[in-house]
């Protein structure tokens, strides 16, 4: 009879309870990141199924070989190379901040997201070099299993080094796959760069925060925690766009 009436009175409805046994901001926060990689997931597909269809396409190799200061030294992926080195540090970094919070050492917290900002910041940087040269350079297509280097300026074509009116054995190439190549190229590393740009305000307001002793007085650092996800997921669909866009 006890334990019958204790059931009845037990309120399984009362709610104040996560049925996921997660704290509410951090359940969003994967929400918001599974819906964001439904969008990534939206684009590269879109990506690849234009990139198949094609005849010709840019050769990641010739395409991304340049280096700063080096100029076309032929050194295929290696600036892109840097870039995803700086990118998983970063991601490093953020592990030791949410780290220092789980043990209540500000100044820890401080010193890694310090540096996990100058990692997005060095990201950016290197970024906007690529783009500048890829829409300024001279690179290469493939055509019937044979690269041809074709190359343009700024002035004459916005989308870089794809010219509207490329030949092959003197007839006209339609320039569907360069220009799908250029669109998707410069919208899904945009894309990329505005959630790293984001991540990296994110970062700053979070380093804020913890040298003015928000957390402390909080008793938690949950917060840097959660900015840790948003920095993990820009960093693993990096590795998907660099799949995409630089190896295949």
């Amino acid at each position: 009879m006890a334990t019958a009436q204790a059931q009845l009175d037990t309120k399984w409805w009362s709610g104040g309870k996560s049925p996921f046994n997660v704290e509410y901001g951090k359940l969003m926060m994967w929400y918001f990141l599974m819906s964001d990689a439904f969008t990534f997931g939206a684009f590269l597909i879109s990506y690849g199924t234009i990139r198949f269809s094609q005849n010709y396409w840019p050769d990641p190799n010739h395409v991304f070989n340049a280096f700063p200061g080096a100029g076309h030294a032929n050194l295929p992926l290696a600036f892109v190379s840097l870039m995803t080195f700086i990118l998983i540090i970063s991601s490093v970094t953020m592990v030791l901040a949410v780290h220092a919070g789980h043990h209540m050492d500000k100044k820890g917290v401080i010193k890694w997201m310090a540096w996990t900002i100058v990692g997005g910041f060095a990201f950016l940087a290197c970024q906007a070099w690529e783009w500048t040269h890829l829409i300024t350079g001279h690179h290469a297509v493939l055509i019937d299993g044979k690269i041809q280097e074709i190359g343009t300026t700024v002035t004459h074509n916005p989308w870089g080094p794809y010219v509207p009116n490329l030949l092959h054995n003197g007839e006209p190439v339609s320039t569907t796959g360069p220009v799908a190549f250029g669109g998707y190229f410069f919208g899904i590393t945009g894309f990329h760069g505005f959630h790293v740009f984001s991540g990296v305000v994110i970062n700053i307001i979070m380093l804020l925060m913890t040298i003015n002793g928000v957390f402390d007085r909080k008793g938690h650092y949950q917060m840097i925690e959660k900015a840790g996800l948003y920095w993990h997921f820009v960093d693993l669909v990096w590795v998907f766009v660099f799949l995409c866009f630089y190896l295949i």
